[in-house]
């Protein structure tokens, strides 16, 4: 029967790469909808960026007791998921804990550790779920967060735990069917933590432990699969978006704001200067950012990279006043309005006015302090301020304080009514 166990392996794991790869695609195919922007230089600042801040998961420890919770369920994921080689070997090869013969009693230490991980990931992922629904953490419950988003943090709380309980059970279940000799159950030593739960087990017939075994293996093995599959439609694909994102961070100081290039440009030719482009920039078809593909590649990345934990939200003294702003509604919306786009609907929908109003782009202050708090350097202010440039530019729609305030700078090179001229005439006062 080992033949059909593995063609069945085969053609579940060549359905989940289907899949997973049509998927991945999929979102690349939607990113480079973005314009494009350079963010190739600087290579060595950006692997050190990318080591300290994904990697090394440096911005999360500003709140200490997530951030150590969350590192546990972090180390869990990378070191348990060694054990699942293991799992795609013996699914192959139609073999059965085919390491143990070769690491002796390493494989014994090896999978200890690795249950301790389970348990610290299954308790991790308890605490994070009595926040999310019993204590109800402010970032965690707001507006953007009803419906679908606290489902999707909720399930996969869920589905880790389930898994974790699954390798606890197959290893329960394969010591008892070692210690009756049952045969191809190699003998790997004893499990602390599995080995608690053999006395709910001991009493069974060989039979039922043999499909309590078998069923965990392959339940954990499918659950894995469709992990994968699941985390790039979930705010989970932050897992290894991550990576990318903090390597194409922006790494100007945070008070810079990006000029626009073409306006720049334009700005140079009439007063004679020499511009960075070689050849005569075409027209410009759209100023700012009225819908998705008006931004560049790197914000929509950040959609997508959005972990939704609110710390930006949190910080954001906008929304702190009881303004409509949220940087994380921002990045939620830019990555579903994106998504629409990707699959050819909403034609007759825009980012700016269907998912994001003027009024809370309005709100924001420029303060950065979004940017700063997210764990893996999203920058929501450089969406909100390309479509306030849309609404300033393409529209003129700013408020009329703000139209105010750009005549002046245009006159009298500050935001004041008055002339250049009578700016120091404060200092004539003085002088008497």
């Amino acid at each position: 029967m080992n033949w059909i166990s593995q063609v069945a392996f085969m053609i579940i794991i060549a359905i989940a790469g289907y899949f997973l790869t049509k998927r991945i695609n999929r979102i690349r195919q939607n990113i480079l909808l973005g314009k494009d922007l350079g963010r190739s230089g600087n290579k060595e600042e950006r692997l050190k960026t990318m080591l300290l801040v994904a990697f090394g998961q440096g911005k999360m420890f500003k709140k200490p007791i997530p951030a150590f919770l969350h590192l546990l369920i972090y180390v869990g994921f990378l070191v348990i998921n060694i054990e699942v080689l293991e799992f795609v070997i013996d699914g192959l090869a139609g073999t059965h804990r085919i390491f143990a013969s070769y690491l002796g009693g390493f494989y014994t230490v090896a999978l200890n550790f690795f249950e301790f991980l389970a348990v610290l990931v299954t308790f991790s992922c308890i605490v994070f779920l009595v926040r999310r629904n019993i204590l109800k953490v402010d970032r965690l419950v707001k507006p953007e967060m009803k419906g679908w988003p606290a489902m999707d943090a909720n399930l996969i709380l869920i589905i880790e735990i389930t898994l974790m309980m699954a390798i606890l059970k197959m290893n329960a279940a394969d010591q008892i069917l070692q210690s009756r000799g049952v045969e191809g159950y190699t003998q790997t030593g004893s499990f602390f933590f599995s080995g608690l739960l053999i006395p709910i087990f001991s009493h069974f017939e060989t039979p039922f432990l043999i499909f309590v075994e078998r069923a965990s293996w392959w339940f954990h093995i499918i659950g894995i699969l469709g992990f994968a599959v699941y985390v790039t439609y979930s705010k989970h694909l932050h897992i290894f978006l991550a990576f990318p994102n903090t390597y194409y961070s922006n790494l100007w100081n945070k008070g810079k704001i990006r000029n626009m290039d073409e306006v720049t440009n334009e700005v140079k030719m009439m007063l004679g200067m020499t511009t960075e482009a070689e050849t005569p920039p075409t027209e410009v078809s759209r100023f700012g950012a009225k819908d998705a593909t008006d931004l560049t590649w790197k914000s929509l990345m950040e959609s997508y990279t959005c972990t939704e934990c609110g710390r930006c939200t949190s910080e954001c003294p906008a929304n702190q006043t009881g303004k409509l702003l949220s940087p994380r509604k921002i990045m939620m919306d830019t990555r579903d309005r994106i998504e629409e786009i990707g699959k050819g609907e909403g034609k007759d929908k825009t980012l700016l006015g269907d998912y994001i109003t003027k009024e809370e782009i309005n709100a924001c202050t420029s303060c950065n302090a979004c940017t700063e708090a997210c764990p893996v350097n999203i920058d929501p202010l450089s969406i909100i301020l390309e479509m306030r440039r849309y609404v300033s530019m393409e529209e003129s729609g700013s408020p009329a304080s703000w139209n105010s305030m750009f005549s002046n700078i245009e006159t009298n090179f500050a935001p004041w009514k008055f002339a250049p001229s009578d700016r120091f005439k404060w200092k004539e006062e003085l002088n008497k």
